[in-house]
Parts: C-alpha cells; structure tokens; sequence
C-alpha cells in the first residue's frame, strides 16, 4: 500500500526549524496567556472573597438614619446592604410589583414610596405576597395609612438593565422585573418639594399586619465561580505545556 506508507512517512518526517520554532512561539504565547488568565482569576477569588466578608460585617453593623446614608452615597462610599432606618408615610396607592419567590410559593415583591419626615422619597421593598394577592384590596390590613418606622438594608439600583434575558418592565402595569428607578417613580402622585432619593430600602425581617406583605426577602447574591475558572484555565495550561514538551522532545530526539 504505497500510499498509507507514503503518509505515514510524511506524518513521521521531522518538523522543519521553521516550522517548529513558530509553533514553539505559539505554543509559549499559549501557555503565558493561559497562566495569566488563571492568575487573575486567582486574585478575582480573593478580591470576592473580601467583598463578601465586607457586605457581611456591614449586614451585621447598627443601623443608620437616612441623611446619614444618604450623605455617605454623596460621598462615594460603598452603602449596599446598609442597615438603615426611616420614618415616613407609604403612598400606599402607588405601589409598584416584582415577580419574586419566596419559600418556593410564586408571587410578587411589593415597592412602595415612602415620603419621609423630611420631605424625600425612598421606595421600600416591603416584601413579598402570593402571586393571588397583588391587589391591595385583598391585604387592606397590611397598608398603614399614618406614619411608620422601617428598618431594613438599603439597596442601589442599577443603572441599566442586569443582562440580555431579562424582560423588559411593564410601567404601565406596574410589574417590573429590574429595579428602574425613573420609570418606577414615574406617574407617583408626589407631593410639592418632594425629592426622590437614588436608593432603595429593602424591610427587614417581620409580617405586616394581616400577614402580607413579609419583609426579610432580601438576597445576597455574589457569584462566585472563579475558582472553577482558575482551575480550567491552569489545567489548559499544564496539558499545553506536556504538549509543548512532546514536541520539543519528538524534535530532539531525532537528527535535525
């Protein structure tokens, strides 16, 4: 069979300097990439690490008054997850809806303005209600109508849409499915000389009178994949560099 013998003799034909000398090139280009891509994401693990250490000390600190966190924001200090505490009156007729879960039951997170004691506006996540009991006229006992305090951890909204595959908002039936503040306070019924504050405040744990909505719903979410990253990324690098040892041997191994 002259012709398998033919290209098994071209497959087992030395590689020419050339030749070999780019691939070597390529080859260590790959391997430093690969190293550098692992490295980061090694330190990408432990910036996150720190992050989540950080937001729970601050979950865990005493609560703030609002001009406080407020002033703090201003100032360029990082107020996610901040204990907060606030003092107003729910403008109960503009409540605004999220699809949520909580305990494996379907329904919805309830956002409500708040107009403060000093005249701002704060939307307060106050919780979650089944997915039958969005209407208000359903939970009439749980939407105080005088002042109330609220304690909870204040919240910064995006300021963009989160991905590609999130719906888009519906204001107009005021379902929303990411927190955009413009378009939430958009058609509230303020009162004159109100200002409407660039955070949220999710309640605290507890159930509103009657029972709905349930405050505490608040999730810390903080992907955290990198170490998986890492791994693959070192582990493409370690089987390159046993090719690129292969090769370099194979060329060596026979007279140039």
């Amino acid at each position: 069979m002259p012709d398998q013998e033919a290209e098994r003799a071209l497959a087992e034909a030395p590689m020419s300097r050339g030749r070999f000398l780019t691939a070597l090139a390529f080859c260590l280009l790959g391997i430093a990439i690969l190293f550098s891509l692992g490295t980061w994401q090694v330190e990408r693990l432990f910036w996150k690490q720190s992050l989540m250490a950080e937001i729970e000390g601050r979950i865990h600190a005493e609560p703030i008054d609002l001009s406080t966190l407020e002033r703090r924001f201003a100032a360029g200090e990082a107020v996610q997850y901040t204990p907060v505490t606030l003092t107003g009156r729910f403008l109960n007729a503009e409540e605004r809806y999220f699809l949520s879960t909580f305990e494996g039951q379907a329904g919805w997170n309830v956002y409500v303005p708040l107009v403060t004691e000093a005249g701002d506006l704060v939307f307060v996540n106050r919780g979650f209600v089944p997915y039958d009991l969005r209407d208000p006229a359903l939970r009439r006992a749980g939407q105080p109508s005088g002042d109330v305090t609220v304690t909870g951890l204040a919240r910064v909204p995006p300021s963009e849409k989160p991905g590609y595959f999130t719906p888009d908002n519906e204001p107009a039936k005021d379902i929303f499915f990411w927190q955009d503040l413009p378009a939430m306070a958009a058609g509230v019924d303020l009162p004159e000389g109100t200002r409407l504050l660039p955070l949220f405040v999710d309640a605290g744990p507890g159930r509103a009178e009657g029972g709905w909505p349930v405050g505490g719903t608040t999730v810390v979410s903080l992907p955290n994949d990198h170490l998986q990253y890492a791994v693959t990324w070192y582990g493409i690098g370690l089987a390159l560099v046993v090719m690129t040892g292969m090769m370099v041997a194979r060329r060596y191994r026979r007279p140039a």
